[in-house]
C-alpha cells in the first residue's frame, strides 16, 4: 500500500507525463505547473499570460468501495489496534491552460484531454518511470519516489468528470481567479495504508466440532449477574452471583471498564454448571499520597475464562455495575445557604477524571475541583434549600448511585443516609 505522500505522488506522475506529451507542442513547450490557479493569476502582467497547463487538485473524498473493507481496526476494548484498514481516496483534479496566443490555448487542451483518454489506466511501471524521473531540484522528489504508489494493490484510473456551469461558476469564483478552459477529471482510488503495529492471534492448529442434540448453548455462556440483596448494583467487598450455562470449570473472571482504563482478574472456585460466585476485592486504603488500588465506580463488562477438557474457553461479556457508598456517617440536619459545602467519605476512591456529584434529596451539586483520586471528596451548593422533612443523601460516580433503597423487603423503602435541611 501507498504511504501519506501517496497524493502528491499521483499529482506528480500525471505532471510528468503531461510535460512528457508537450514537449512537441510546435512553439515550444510550454510549462507543466501543479499549483492553484490564483498563485498563477499573480504571475500575469497585463495581457502577456504565457503558454501553461495547470493541474489543480481542487477536492478530496472517499472512496465509496474501498471505505468499508478490512473493518475493524480495533478489538472491543477501543485501544488494541487489530489491524491497519487503508485509506481509500479518490482525487478530483481541475486541468486549466493558459495562453496568450491564438488557438494555443485550443491546442493545448487537445493534447493534454487525448493523453488522459488514451491512457485511463495509470500502469504501475509508467508510476514507477515518472517517480524515478522527476525534477531533481523539487524538495520531494526523493521522498515521492519512494510512496510506494505503484505498489498499491489497486491501479489507479482516470475518469472525466462533469461539472455543471453553475459547479465551475461557483468553484472559480471560490478561487479568486479568472476563468480559463478547463477541464475536471478524476483519479481512483489512493490507496494510503499506515505501518502502525497491530495485534493478532496464532494460526488454528486443530479444530474440535461437537455437535449435542441439546436447545442450551453447549459452550459456557453467561446470562446476568446478581448483587447481593436485589440491588441493580454491587459495592467493594460484596460477593456477587454470575448466572449462565455450561460454567462447571470456571477459573477466574475479567472485570474491565474502558471509561476508566481499567481491568482486573479475580479467580474463583467451586462453580457450578448454572452459576458461580465471587468476591468483589476491598482492599485497604492506601498511606497518605498513595494511589489507590480499589475499582473505581462505575459500568464494568464481567467475562469468565471456563477449563473445559480440551481447552480454555472465554465466554461472553455481561454488564455489572458497580456503585460507590457513602462511608461518612451523614448528619441529622443541616443548615440551608446560598453556598453551603458538604464533604463525605466513600468507597472506591473517586478518581479525577470521573464525573461526581453529591445529591441531596432533588438538589444536586458537582464535585469541588480535585486534582488527585480522593475519598474525601467535597460539593459546594449554590443554594441549599431547606426541604419538608428528611431526605436521602446519596452519590453519584460515572452516572452510578450509591445505594439507599433497601429491597430486601416486601416493598423497597429508603435506607438511608437521611439528613433534613432546615
Amino acid at each position: 500500500m501507498s504511504n501519506s505522500f501517496a497524493i502528491a505522488g499521483v499529482t506528480a506522475v500525471l505532471q510528468y507525463y503531461l510535460g512528457q506529451a508537450l514537449g512537441s507542442f510546435p512553439p515550444g513547450a510550454p510549462a507543466v505547473s501543479a499549483v492553484a490557479p490564483d498563485i498563477i493569476q499573480q504571475q500575469f502582467i497585463g495581457s502577456d499570460v504565457p503558454s501553461q497547463v495547470n493541474l489543480f487538485l481542487h477536492q478530496v473524498t472517499y472512496n465509496p468501495g474501498w471505505r468499508n473493507q478490512c473493518f475493524p481496526s480495533v478489538a472491543a476494548d477501543g485501544r488494541t489496534r487489530l489491524s491497519n484498514p487503508p485509506l481509500a481516496l479518490d482525487l478530483h483534479y481541475l486541468l486549466t491552460v493558459y495562453a496568450s496566443e491564438d488557438y494555443h490555448a485550443e491546442a493545448l487542451l487537445g493534447i493534454s484531454v487525448q493523453l488522459l483518454h488514451q491512457n485511463p489506466v495509470l500502469a504501475r511501471t509508467d508510476i514507477t518511470i515518472a517517480l524515478d524521473n522527476l525534477d531533481p531540484t523539487n524538495d520531494l522528489a526523493s521522498t515521492l519516489a519512494s510512496c510506494a504508489l505503484p505498489q498499491q494493490i489497486e491501479q489507479m484510473k482516470i475518469t472525466p468528470a462533469t461539472l455543471g456551469r453553475e459547479e465551475m461558476a461557483w468553484l472559480w469564483t471560490a478561487l479568486k481567479a479568472d476563468y480559463r478552459p478547463t477541464f475536471p477529471f478524476l483519479v481512483s482510488v489512493v490507496l494510503i495504508q499506515p505501518e502502525l503495529m497491530a495485534s493478532s492471534g496464532p494460526p488454528v492448529l486443530t479444530r474440535i466440532v461437537d455437535v449435542q442434540p441439546n436447545f442450551l448453548a453447549s459452550f459456557p455462556h453467561l446470562t446476568q449477574v446478581d448483587p447481593p440483596g436485589g440491588q441493580s448494583a454491587a459495592t467493594l467487598g460484596d460477593s456477587v452471583t454470575v448466572e449462565g450455562t455450561q460454567l462447571t470449570g470456571t477459573q477466574t473472571v475479567l472485570l474491565s471498564t474502558a471509561l476508566q482504563s481499567v481491568q482486573q482478574t479475580i479467580p474463583i472456585a467451586g462453580a457450578g454448571d448454572a452459576s458461580f460466585k465471587f468476591t468483589i476485592p476491598n482492599p485497604a486504603p492506601p498511606p497518605p499520597g498513595g494511589d489507590p488500588t480499589d475499582l473505581p465506580a462505575g459500568v464494568y463488562v464481567l467475562a469468565a475464562t471456563v477449563k473445559t477438557a480440551s481447552d480454555t474457553l472465554a465466554t461472553n461479556s455481561v454488564p455489572m455495575t458497580l456503585a460507590p457508598k457513602i462511608t461518612s456517617v451523614i448528619p441529622a440536619t443541616m443548615a440551608s445557604g446560598t453556598s453551603v459545602t458538604v464533604t463525605v467519605t466513600c468507597a472506591p476512591f473517586v478518581r479525577a477524571s470521573q464525573q461526581v456529584s453529591l445529591l441531596i434529596g432533588g438538589q444536586q451539586a458537582p464535585v469541588d475541583t480535585f486534582s488527585k483520586a480522593t475519598n474525601t471528596p467535597s460539593f459546594t451548593f449554590k443554594p441549599l434549600l431547606p426541604t419538608s422533612g428528611p431526605v436521602p443523601v446519596w452519590l453519584r460516580v460515572d452516572g452510578v448511585d450509591s445505594q439507599i433503597v433497601d429491597t430486601s423487603g416486601p416493598t423497597p423503602k429508603y435506607s438511608g443516609p437521611l439528613t433534613q435541611v432546615t
